[in-house]
């Protein structure tokens, strides 16, 4: 008898179910189920594929849900529209990867007309000093504002634009001096060079968001001068607790005059709050220098001055798109002491290096504020260490001044092969202006500097070194495919830029040249009054590979005669 199963009734009825049955039925569920199962899988993996060159961000999110995720914490902090370019502040939040470059895409636009829409490529990506990042995109159009991108998504979703100040009324940086005063970087307030200002007219303005005029917090300023305001610190700010919308800026208000400037500017607490004592740094001889792409003559500038005894090089980049970065990664693989900063700023070389006499005090005894091409040439074979030793046996000196000599192409066409100290060898005669190494203790509060002089505080004084002692060689006039360089970019405030009329006989212009990137054609004769081989004669002893030949900052692929 087959053995059967009630399942209960219908109608009064019973319906009785046999194993067998019960058996296939279960079957066939659980094979349901997998068939079922399988299909699911197989469409999650087989899904069509959205390609990010067809499809728009916003698309792709509808498409792909979750799958993908834009990264709407990032923000365009504020952008600031300089002369050739625009700078563009990315906030991050802690956890999320940087971008790169080549992530990016600058974005210009003209109200909500789509076909003014412009896209351009970022030239650089540089980290600031709280997590950030500043894009460098080419210059903003008149009459467009300006975003960003993700080139990966190949979107026409761009991140928000921030707030877009002018550079010509602007607080661009900030520092926490050693004594916890706030040394505020100022551009428009148009202070006479070398001069001090009334600080009455200035107070600084501390803040998260200056619109908020009930939350801000102002401090007296102690002075002002050139592009620099030193403030005092107000208590709440150097030991307040930390926002959430990151550091606090700071920001000069005009007493009875335009306002508050807008600020960019965040202080930063690191420089200069020196944990050795005066005796205990561990640096003695330090270099402070601001460039823009040197990376092809950074290498013998470097390994010349630490065989003379420099130990410690801080370099403000201003804007380079060479390989600097790269050169200055290479050198510290090598085991020189040296540190990039990025410095966008234009004409701002004053102010650039009081922001790094103050980042240097706290580590060398002494900081020499010289150009990428200019070299210390000491004729008896010391190194600085020792001249200064020589020339400071009272504590009073602050300062010791070096002269400079001109050097001119030398009869050259192209660039020398072995560099700069062993290729010019022709100059003019009589040495031009000074150039100075400092104690950074005997700087004024002021931070004065003109042509790289400090104004020192009361008491300490300046000595200056006989030529025949020690001299610095101002490779100044190279050959023309290195000097029409300079034609594009002066770095001093002060000094004007070679292809304005204005000042056309200042000694910071080429005599004769005019005010047009043209070679004349005796350019490679000129400036050759007299021959110098003294700095060459000296490297080509010191600083030769006995084994390869070559001077040690030669590269392997460099052509020999």
């Amino acid at each position: 008898m087959k053995s059967r199963r009630k399942l209960g009734s219908v109608c009064g009825g019973e319906v009785v179910l046999s194993w067998k049955t019960f058996f296939w039925f279960v079957i066939l569920f659980v094979f349901s189920f997998v068939l079922f199962s399988t299909m699911f899988v197989f469409k999650g993996k087989f899904r069509p594929v959205v390609r990010s060159s067809t499809i728009s961000f916003s698309t792709a999110r509808a498409v792909l849900g979750d799958s993908v995720t834009p990264s709407p914490a990032v923000t365009i902090r504020e952008a600031v529209k300089l002369p050739e370019q625009t700078l563009v502040f990315l906030k991050y939040p802690q956890s999320l990867r940087l971008f790169t470059k080549a992530d990016l895409v600058c974005v210009f636009s003209s109200g909500g007309d789509s076909s003014k829409l412009r896209k351009e490529q970022p030239t650089a990506v540089d980290s600031d000093k709280f997590g950030g990042q500043i894009v460098r995109c080419p210059e903003t159009p008149r009459g467009y504002t300006i975003s960003l991108a993700v080139s990966r998504w190949m979107t026409d979703d761009h991140l928000p634009a921030g707030p877009t100040h002018r550079w010509d009324w602007l607080v661009y940086d900030a520092l926490i001096d050693h004594d916890n005063s706030t040394v505020v970087f100022v551009k428009g307030l148009n202070l006479r060079p070398g001069k001090v200002a009334d600080v009455s007219r200035y107070e600084c303005v501390y803040g998260w968001d200056f619109a908020k005029h009930n939350r801000l917090i102002r401090a007296n300023v102690i002075s002002a001068a050139q592009e620099i305001v030193r403030c005092k610190t107000p208590l709440a700010v150097l030991d307040g607790p930390k926002s959430v919308h990151g550091p606090v800026k700071v920001s000069v208000r005009i007493k009875g005059g335009t306002g508050m400037l807008p600020s960019i500017a965040r202080p930063d607490r690191g420089p200069g709050r020196s944990t050795h004592s005066p005796r205990r740094k561990p640096f003695g001889m330090c270099v402070c220098t601001m460039t823009r792409n040197a990376a092809a003559v950074l290498r013998e500038w470097v390994m010349y001055h630490a065989g003379i005894g420099v130990q410690r090089w801080f370099i403000y980049d201003n804007n380079s798109d060479d390989d600097m970065i790269a050169e200055i990664k290479d050198l510290e693989s090598r085991g020189y002491n040296i540190s990039r900063h990025f410095w966008p700023w234009i004409k701002t070389q004053e102010a650039g290096f009081s922001s790094c006499a103050i980042r240097a005090r706290s580590d060398c005894d002494w900081v020499a504020f010289i150009d990428v091409d200019e070299f210390f040439y000491i004729p008896s074979g010391q190194t600085l260490t020792s001249v200064i030793r020589n020339y400071t046996a009272s504590n009073e000196i602050g300062e010791i001044r070096t002269p400079c000599h001109s050097f001119g192409p030398s009869g050259l066409k192209s660039r020398p092969r072995g560099g700069v100290t062993a290729g010019y060898t022709c100059r003019v005669v009589l040495p031009e202006r000074h150039k100075s190494i400092l104690r950074p203790e005997s700087m004024n509060a002021t931070l004065i500097n003109v042509i790289h002089h400090f104004h020192l505080k009361d008491g300490f004084t300046f000595a200056d070194v006989d030529k025949d002692v020690m001299v610095i060689n101002h490779y100044k006039y190279q050959v023309w495919e290195v000097f029409k360089e300079k034609f594009y970019r002066r770095v001093a405030t002060y000094v004007a830029d070679w292809q304005n009329e204005e000042n056309v006989g200042s000694r910071d212009r080429a005599p004769g040249l005019g005010t047009r990137p043209i070679e004349p054609p005796d350019w490679a004769e000129r400036f050759c009054e007299v021959t110098d081989t003294g700095l060459r004669d000296q490297v080509l002893e010191n600083f030769k590979d006995n084994k390869t030949q070559r001077l040690i900052w030669e590269g392997e692929d460099e052509e020999r005669s």
